[in-house]
């Protein structure tokens, strides 16, 4: 699984013009699973997420995590994380996993952060959205479960 974690301000996500999805504080999830990926990687996932420090302490030195700022997670699908452009200038989504079991592990990750005390906003899977944040710092960190090297 790829996870982009972009520290926000804040964020909300739209379907046909209906917010479905608003957070203030905290990070917006970009997640994409790949055929390879299983339960294993949705709670690796879980807990570098819950335990990533990003946010700054008081003397600005980025120490705190998501819980010790009481912020909120708004987790969108996007299978195009994992975009093959090797070939030629039009992506190819090969990798992506397939819609069940991405839509699958997609919502085991919410609810595994759920359970670790986080208020998870979602949007909807397999849905045009239109995704609106406001990243702080900027900050935006990768996290591959395959790949942990990033």
């Amino acid at each position: 699984m790829r996870v982009i974690i972009q520290k926000v301000s804040q964020g909300r996500v739209e379907i046909a013009g209906q917010v479905v999805g608003s957070i203030n504080q905290g990070f917006v999830l970009l997640v994409g699973v790949c055929q390879e990926d299983s339960e294993e990687d949705v709670q690796y996932l879980a807990r570098k997420i819950s335990k990533m420090r990003i946010f700054e302490d008081k003397d600005g030195k980025t120490n705190l995590d998501l819980a010790a700022v009481e912020g909120q997670i708004l987790s969108i699908s996007q299978f195009t994380l994992y975009a093959n452009t090797k070939k030629g200038n039009r992506p190819s989504f090969t990798r992506a996993g397939n819609p069940e079991l991405a839509e699958s592990l997609y919502l085991k990750l919410n609810q595994s952060l759920r359970d670790l005390g986080f208020d998870v906003e979602e949007g909807k899977f397999g849905a045009d959205m239109q995704v609106y944040l406001v990243n702080d710092g900027p900050m935006t960190i990768i996290l591959d479960s395959q790949n942990k090297d990033l």
